[in-house]
């Protein structure tokens, strides 16, 4: 099956991505689903961040208002080039799977080809993962230290990231055993359950303290 990408999903509306997500296309499909919704996660930390910022009563936390936003609006654009990059993945491994396979030559270049692409197909998720664990972090930083009258798109923010983030890892998962490298695969596999369970642990820690409603102690200086 030939892999019609389209220009970027992020010049799509809304509406154009979501038709195109229930088509019968393969992509985009869960792995490009996956890094809008962070996408959506960063940006709603970007905003409780933006209406933070030159509010006396957030004083204290100015610098982590600029901080937060500035690493929010570059985690939501990267976000959105991994949707592509995760569409173009799937390309790759798909055209592998269409190589010949006549002769043992044959057999042993598809073979590679289907390594290599189902390496990058699993790479691809798995810088998601990590940006997915970013906005968690970020997220977890601003609560009980921003705007009260956002802190709920903080609780928001952090659930996308964790629903973003166990997607991601399933499709890093997935593509494991086409790597043929099981050394490489376990090692990956631990990275993705660690970073999954610290976005959940950082998500409960949001929620906890979004809905308890207390302010918090500014964040200790950066080492």
């Amino acid at each position: 099956m030939l892999v019609d990408l389209p220009p970027g999903f992020a010049s799509l509306t809304v509406r154009e991505f979501t038709d195109r997500l229930a088509s019968e296309e393969p992509v985009p499909g869960g792995g490009s689903a996956s890094a809008v919704a962070a996408s959506l996660g960063a940006s709603l930390v970007a905003m409780v961040a933006a209406l933070s910022a030159d509010r006396p009563r957030y004083a204290e936390h100015a610098g982590l208002h600029v901080e937060a936003r500035a690493a929010t609006e570059a985690l939501r654009e990267r976000l959105l080039a991994l949707a592509d990059e995760d569409a173009a993945a799937y390309a790759g491994f798909a055209a592998a799977m269409r190589l010949p396979r006549g002769t043992d030559e044959e057999q042993a270049a598809r073979r590679a080809a289907l390594s290599d692409a189902a390496r990058t197909a699993s790479e691809v998720p798995l810088e998601c993962l990590e940006a997915c664990h970013e906005v968690a972090v970020w997220a977890e930083a601003l609560a009980g230290r921003s705007n009260r009258n956002a802190s709920s798109d903080l609780e928001v923010a952090s659930l996308l990231a964790s629903a973003a983030a166990r997607g991601a890892g399933a499709n890093v998962a997935v593509n494991l055993p086409s790597v043929g490298d099981e050394a490489w695969a376990g090692e990956i596999l631990a990275r993705v359950d660690a970073l999954v369970d610290d976005v959940e642990r950082l998500a409960d820690r949001t929620r906890e303290v979004v809905r308890g409603g207390d302010p918090r102690d500014p964040l200790p200086p950066r080492a």
